[in-house]
């Protein structure tokens, strides 16, 4: 299989995640280096993996439970099913059914994801790349 040049993922990254982005990241997962943004957002979807989760996570400091799980699977069921990041009024209607209003709402989610809530370092941590119009 042939494989992209870096220089081409640095173009994608200027234009699909972050206009600004003038460098990039990396993260070795599993023996091989993973491509993020500045932000730590993945350039190539196609190379997340649970192995990327955790070692983003941990890169921001955070240990993934089963509710980080949760949250991370249906982030990524979203995306696949719609083509979108799930809003969070989505992710709440969500894990209020799953979870019970105790949890299910927009304080726990961020409580689970501190940096920048289930939008941001979710979709980070679950791969999805960050939406044009995000600051």
């Amino acid at each position: 299989m042939l494989q992209t040049p870096k220089s081409h993922f640095l173009e994608e990254a200027k234009e699909s995640t972050n206009p600004y982005a003038i460098y990039t990241k990396s993260l070795v997962v599993d023996g091989r280096e993973v491509l993020t943004d500045p932000e730590g957002y993945i350039l190539d979807m196609d190379d997340w993996s649970e192995s990327f989760a955790h070692a983003q996570a941990e890169r921001e400091g955070l240990t993934l439970t089963d509710e980080h799980w949760d949250v991370i699977n249906f982030i990524r069921e979203y995306y696949e099913d719609h083509s979108v990041q799930a809003q969070v009024r989505d992710m709440i209607r969500h894990f209020r059914t799953m979870w019970g209003p105790e949890k299910g709402n927009n304080h726990y989610l961020h409580d689970l994801f501190p940096m920048g809530g289930p939008q941001k370092q979710g979709n980070r941590i679950a791969g999805i790349r960050k939406t044009k119009g995000e600051h």
